[in-house]
């Protein structure tokens, strides 16, 4: 791979990074060595980040700590880590001063070579995780050189810089997760297919409305060059295909649990099908693999594999390997993942459900549930969630913080449903609530653990609260070894 064209033009620039996490290391680390002088700021000063500001120092990197609101003298570019808001006081001054603001997406984009590997990316409000590492799988079965980047964890600057080092074996494709921050903050990003998996509200102090997060999640579909994928169930995916300015010949490519119309891809008789990627698509559908390929094949998951499918066959990839990459599929830890049976019932993590729309996709998988939820509502609602749920229910166990509000909806929803509301926020309610699920379920119910919220006033995060559930089922069911993760 040849090196980005324009990689010589950040030598000298005053950059300003935003932040000291993960991605603003990572930019940091990238632009100075490309030659810019980088200043490193954040409001923080824990040990942590004193730390990590020390390391940094050590490359000829400027870091100012405690101070995230004043622009350094002489920036001509700022680089934000995603979770900057819009509306931060250095963004303010940036404006003022007449220097744009972007992210760290943006930047791995105006680095990319001549010859760079397209990306295929996803976003969505639930699912992107699972949908970018089932895509990566499926390319890789195609024989296909891939990596899963993005706000999946490994950032992407990275991973574009390392294909110019000389001898490095380049990439077909990537498999890029898009999160709405990020989007918002790259404009330039074209990729070769998208799709946007569901549209439900989040992050909305973030972004200011429920209309402008839908506008940032619409970005991935800017420019692209063969499909914009959507999701049928969803309009709103849809509208922002019709709203989006792609390149000539680019299709609208939907996903649907049902059978699939033309140019769609969508599920028959168990067996998920292609009428998009075919000839003669009036009379043709191709198979592509069955629903029991998928672990575990809950609708929400279902969907998932139909986009990733999707994405991999807009970039020419044959039926079998999509059938093979979704065998070889399996999800990240506590993404309804199965952790043991006790006693004729079946106990399931879904600790990642940090909102409503992931939860109800979480209980629409199952006919008879005892339900684990509460934690922090970030100014979710769930009268909706209630009583399209409320059949399904057979308990509820209520902890964190914001309990109280699913109490309210219950108590609206589902009167005769019962309820046990603890009252605490200490870790060890998670071992309480595990003992009153299974005080309320009998042989044949599942109790799922997808509380809603997010985890933050009880634990560190959604992951160590779906380690403390595990540990609480694995004590109900004494010594016997753990099933594992999934079935």
């Amino acid at each position: 791979m040849t090196p980005a064209p324009n990689s010589t033009a950040w030598t000298g620039e005053h950059i300003t990074v935003a932040g000291l996490g993960v991605s603003g290391v990572s930019a940091a680390r990238a632009l100075a060595g490309l030659g810019a002088r980088v200043t490193v700021v954040d409001g923080g000063d824990s040990e942590a980040l004193r730390e990590r500001a020390a390391e940094l120092e050590g490359q000829g990197i400027t870091v100012r700590l405690a101070d995230a609101t004043t622009l350094p003298e002489g920036t001509g570019l700022v680089v934000t880590s995603p979770g900057w808001k819009p509306d931060s006081p250095l963004f303010a001054a940036a404006a003022a001063a007449g220097v744009d603001v972007v992210g760290d997406v943006e930047i791995a984009w105006r680095l990319r070579g001549e010859d760079a590997a397209p990306w295929l990316a996803v976003t969505g409000t639930n699912g992107k995780t699972t949908t970018v590492q089932m895509l990566a799988s499926i390319l890789e079965a195609a024989g296909l050189r891939t990596a899963a980047v993005g706000n999946i964890g490994t950032p992407i600057i990275d991973v574009v810089l390392a294909q110019g080092d000389q001898g490095a074996e380049p990439y077909d494709v990537l498999a890029v997760e898009l999160s709405s921050y990020q989007l918002h903050w790259a404009p330039s990003v074209r990729a070769h297919s998208a799709a946007v998996l569901n549209l439900a509200p989040d992050h909305l102090d973030w972004h200011g409305s429920m209309q402008a997060y839908a506008a940032d999640k619409g970005r991935v579909y800017e420019g692209n060059q063969v499909a914009c994928v959507y999701n049928v169930a969803d309009p709103r995916t849809e509208q922002l295909v019709v709203e989006a300015d792609v390149e000539e010949g680019c299709r609208a490519i939907g996903f649907t649990l049902g059978p699939p119309g033309l140019s769609m891809l969508g599920v028959v008789d168990g067996i998920l099908v292609d009428r998009a990627f075919v000839a003669d698509r009036q009379k043709n559908a191709q198979e592509l693999a069955e629903v029991s390929d998928i672990k575990p094949a809950a609708p929400h998951n279902i969907a998932n594999a139909l986009a990733a499918a999707a994405l991999a066959r807009a970039f020419g990839v044959e039926p079998a390997a999509v059938r093979d990459g979704l065998r070889a599929f399996r999800p990240d830890a506590h993404r309804i993942a199965h952790v043991a049976d006790v006693d004729g019932v079946a106990y399931v993590d879904d600790s990642k459900a940090t909102n409503t729309h992931a939860a109800q996709a979480s209980l629409a998988a199952y006919d008879s549930i005892v339900w684990i939820a509460g934690g922090l509502a970030k100014g979710a609602t769930f009268d909706d969630l209630v009583a399209g749920s409320a059949e399904r229910l057979r308990g509820v166990v209520l902890i964190g913080a914001d309990r109280a509000l699913i109490a309210q909806a219950l108590a609206r929803h589902a009167p005769d449903v019962p309820v046990v509301d603890l009252d605490r926020t200490d870790t060890g309610a998670m071992a309480a609530a595990v003992q009153e699920a299974a005080r309320l379920a009998g042989p044949g119910d599942t109790v799922l653990m997808a509380p809603a919220c997010a985890s933050m006033d009880m634990f560190v995060n959604y992951n160590k609260r779906g380690e403390a559930f595990a540990e609480a089922v694995r004590a109900l069911s004494g010594p016997e070894p753990d099933r594992g993760t999934e079935q």
